[in-house]
């Protein structure tokens, strides 16, 4: 079973880069586990200031972005975001990357963010590597997480994998009990999923993905995924230090 007793007097630090790709179900359990929520608007002016503040902050989530992570000359936030990563990761303090954020946190280990072979939307598998079945990872296997990428990283060495799927290899990686990094959206709610089809029908359209057949998706595989999200952030927050 998760352990699931909570902490105190705990703050986590969210950096969200569009005012759709929020924090969404995860907001809840990280409130359930005693930690005080402060969100950082990467888009903002001040924002490599509030970084700073950030950096006694006992858990840092890194959210999603319709950004790619090697357009740092037309997003301003990528090229502070990165350093004050890379002093972070050095410090191996908690820290949880979600698609954009895994993409970004890859890069500040050394490594290159790219286009991938194939733009992922939809509900899919990933399955847990041998290393994920002993993470909070374990908790997707045989459930469909929404997926929402096309960009794709080359593993760093620092790190272990923990997940892959059947079109994107690095799905999910960790180190040790302070580190998760995953490419799927577990935090997606069911409204945040609309007004991602709504904002982005141009997008879905232009990889050949229908948007009735994803709300049909969700409908079938959303809940499963709601719970599996709760266990994965759950696992993770009862490992974290004390």
């Amino acid at each position: 079973m998760t352990p699931t007793a909570p902490t105190t007097g705990r703050r986590a630090v969210v950096v969200q880069h569009d005012p759709t790709v929020a924090l969404g179900n995860f907001g809840p359990v990280l409130e359930e586990h005693g930690y005080t929520i402060d969100l950082i608007d990467a888009r903002t002016p001040g924002f490599t200031e509030a970084l700073a503040d950030a950096a006694d902050a006992e858990l840092l989530v890194v959210l999603g972005s319709t950004a790619g992570v090697y357009e740092s000359e037309s997003y301003p936030f990528i090229a502070p975001e990165i350093a004050h990563l890379q002093q972070r990761l050095a410090e191996r303090r908690p820290t949880l990357g979600v698609c954009f954020g895994a993409q970004i946190i890859a890069a500040a280990l050394g490594e290159e963010v790219r286009r991938g072979d194939t733009v992922e939307v939809g509900y899919r598998e990933v399955t847990p590597t041998a290393e994920g079945f002993d993470s909070p990872v374990r908790h997707v296997a045989g459930t469909r997480m929404a997926q929402w990428h096309g960009d794709t990283f080359d593993l760093p060495t620092s790190v272990t994998l923990l997940a892959s799927s059947a079109e994107y290899r690095h799905e999910a990686y960790g180190s040790g009990d302070w580190l998760l990094a995953v490419q799927f959206h577990p935090e997606l709610t069911d409204e945040m999923h609309e007004q991602w089809l709504v904002g982005d029908a141009a997008f879905v359209a232009e990889h050949g993905y229908d948007a009735e057949a994803l709300r049909d998706e969700r409908a079938r595989h959303g809940a499963a995924m709601q719970t599996a999200s709760r266990l994965l952030l759950s696992d993770y927050l009862a490992r974290l230090p004390r």
